[in-house]
C-alpha cells in the first residue's frame, strides 16, 4: 500500500476495497460483478436495473451496492496505513498465486508481516483445538521438518494443533503464515498474541475480514478455504469426525490440493477424522518424507528473489556449493569427473555433496560414477 491519508490507495484499488466491503457481496458474487461490468468501479457505478441483471444480485444486494458509503473504504485504507497493515488485492501482481486460482479468492487480503514469492511452496498443517500430547508432538515435528525442507507452514493460529505447527516452523527458523478468522489487528485467541508476533517476524498473519473485525463463528469455515488455498496440500494431524479441520480438507479437494492425514491410536476419538480421511484416500503421513514424496518435483515452481526457479522444496535449503553442484547435474546421466571439472571443486567434496543431494532426493545414481536429476 502506497501514499498516505485519502490517497493511500489509488482510485481503482479503493473501488476494489469498497465493493468487497458491501454486505451480501461475497467473493464469488464480487467476481461475477467484476466479470460482468469489467471492473469494480463500473459495478459500483451501475444502476439498480443493471446490477439486477447479474445472476445472484437481488433487490437487497443491489440497494446495498448503491448505498454503500465510499468513506468507509477510505477510512479503512487509512487505518491500515497507520497500523502497518498491507492490503493485497486479487487484481494485483503481489497477490498470492495459489490463492488467486481458487474458485472464491478473497478480493482483498489484509496482511501483517511479509509474504514472499517463496511462500508459493507451502503446506498447511491443521487439526483439533483439543489436541493430545501425541498430536502436539506430531504437528510440531512435521512443522519443523517441512520448514527445514523449505516449505512455508500455513495454519490457523488456533489452540492445539495449529499452534504446535506454527511453533515447529519457528523453531526450525522457517517461514510460517497464520490465517485468521478475526481481523489481523484483533488476534484470536488472545493468548496467542506473542505467538502472532513471532510469526510476523518469520512470515505473516493474514485474513480477509477488516483488520479490527472480531472473530465471528460463521467466519471460521470461510477462513479454512484460505488456509488450503495458500497451500500445495493440507495435513490433518488430529481431528474428531466433526472437526472443523475436516472442512479445510473439503476445500482442499475442491481446490485440487493434496490431502494428508497422520494416523493416531485406534481408540483415540481425536484421530477418528484422520482415520476416515485415510480410508477415503488421503495419503498416510508418518514423516516429512511422505509429504515431500507426494508433492514430488513441483510442476509449477515458485519464483525466488535471489535466484532461478526451483523444482523441489528441498532446494530452498541448499548451501552455495550444493546449489552449484546440483546445477551441473542434468536430466541425462552426468559423470562425477564432469561435475568436478564444471564446478572446479575437488572430487572428494563433489562426492560428499552428491551424498547430501541423494539424501534430499534431488538426484539419483544411475551407476557408480554417474548421477541424474530427479
Amino acid at each position: 500500500m502506497e501514499g498516505s491519508a485519502r490517497d493511500s490507495l489509488p482510485a481503482d484499488r479503493l473501488d476494489d476495497l469498497q465493493l468487497s466491503l458491501v454486505p451480501g457481496v461475497g467473493p464469488r458474487l464480487r467476481r461475477a460483478l467484476v466479470e460482468h461490468f469489467g471492473s469494480a468501479g463500473q459495478a459500483l457505478a451501475a444502476t439498480t436495473g443493471e446490477l439486477r441483471a447479474v445472476s445472484g444480485v437481488g433487490a437487497k444486494v443491489a440497494a446495498a451496492i448503491r448505498a454503500f458509503d465510499r468513506q468507509e473504504a477510505i477510512a479503512l485504507a487509512e487505518d491500515c496505513r497507520q497500523s502497518g497493515v498491507t492490503i493485497l488485492f486479487e487484481s494485483t501482481d503481489n497477490y498470492p498465486r495459489l490463492l488467486r486460482d481458487i474458485p472464491d479468492p478473497p478480493p482483498a487480503l489484509f496482511v501483517r508481516g511479509s509474504m514472499l514469492p517463496q511462500d508459493s511452496l507451502a503446506i498447511a498443517i491443521v487439526g483439533t483445538r483439543h489436541s493430545t500430547l501425541y498430536g502436539d508432538k506430531q504437528a510440531e515435528r512435521l512443522g519443523y521438518s517441512l520448514a527445514k525442507a523449505g516449505l512455508t507452514i500455513i495454519s490457523g493460529l488456533a489452540r492445539g494443533i495449529d499452534a504446535a505447527a506454527h511453533r515447529g516452523a519457528l523453531s526450525a527458523g522457517g517461514r510460517t503464515i497464520g490465517v485468521l478468522a478475526s481481523g489481523v489487528l484483533e488476534i484470536y485467541p488472545p493468548e496467542h498474541v506473542n505467538l502472532a508476533a513471532e510469526i510476523m517476524e518469520r512470515g505473516a498473519i493474514v485474513g480477509e475480514s477488516p483488520p479490527r473485525a472480531p472473530p465471528l463463528p460463521g467466519v471460521f469455515p470461510q477462513r479454512n478455504r484460505i488456509i488450503s488455498g495458500l497451500s500445495l496440500g493440507v495435513i490433518v494431524v488430529e481431528a474428531p469426525l466433526k472437526s472443523g479441520a475436516l472442512s479445510t480438507t473439503a476445500h482442499a479437494t475442491e481446490q485440487n490440493r493434496e490431502v494428508f492425514a497422520v494416523p493416531g491410536p485406534i481408540d483415540s476419538r481425536t484421530s477418528r477424522g484422520c482415520h476416515q480421511l485415510i480410508r477415503d484416500g488421503a495419503r498416510l503421513v508418518e514423516s516429512a518424507d511422505d509429504v515431500l514424496e507426494e508433492l514430488g518435483p513441483l510442476v509449477a515452481a515458485a519464483p525466488r528473489q535471489d535466484g532461478p526457479a526451483i523444482r523441489h522444496p528441498a532446494e530452498l535449503q541448499l548451501n552455495a556449493q550444493e546449489k552449484e553442484i546440483l546445477s551441473a547435474i542434468g536430466e541425462q546421466p552426468t559423470g562425477i569427473d564432469a561435475i568436478a571439472m564444471a564446478c572446479q571443486i575437488a572430487i572428494p567434496r563433489v562426492l560428499a555433496t552428491i551424498s547430501v543431494l541423494e539424501m534430499r532426493r534431488l538426484i539419483r545414481r544411475v551407476s557408480g560414477q554417474f548421477v541424474v536429476r530427479v
